[in-house]
């Protein structure tokens, strides 16, 4: 039985095929558009307020991820990370095609901890009278790199592109 190759790293493989996409924000707060770049890198492309949007020059295989101001994780297209499309052209012009930037639904756990976060300063929350479990899980700050290794992994356990 012949051994399946795993999916490459979660970054840029090369800039061959470009397109051109536009990123709105959908959700109820700021959004970050980050590139990953040929390293697997994230790079910043900046903040899209709600109901804006961010037009984007891209390549097919540049992937990007989006995150809240608190860097909770936002969707593109409902997927965690988005992968752009072949560009459309409508009379010989290149479109921009549209990408929803939204929400997920949370997990109770998850919004909780985000509603704790912003209502507790980071030195009170040994203070509060909370399961160990859950102190834990607010003392662990969001990591886009740790994110981005998991989103990896997942990749290679899936075997999607």
């Amino acid at each position: 039985m012949a051994e399946q190759e795993a999916p490459a790293p979660l970054k840029s493989l090369n800039s061959f095929d470009p397109t051109f996409i536009s990123f709105l924000n959908k959700s109820s707060g700021t959004a970050e558009a980050w590139w990953l770049n040929f390293e697997g890198k994230p790079v910043s492309y900046g903040y899209i307020q709600p109901r804006a949007s961010l037009r984007m020059n891209t390549y097919l295989t540049h992937p990007w991820i989006f995150r809240a101001s608190d860097g909770a994780k936002l969707l593109a297209n409902l997927g965690e990370v988005y992968f752009p499309t072949p560009v459309q052209f409508e009379h010989g012009i290149p479109q921009y095609q549209p990408v929803n930037v939204t929400a997920p639904v949370y997990l109770l756990q998850e919004y909780c901890i985000r509603l704790i976060r912003s209502m507790v300063r980071k030195e009170d929350i040994d203070k509060l009278e909370i399961p160990e479990g859950l102190r834990k899980d607010l003392s662990r700050e969001p990591d886009l790199q740790r994110d981005i290794q998991i989103l990896s992994a997942k990749r290679s356990i899936n075997g999607s592109n």
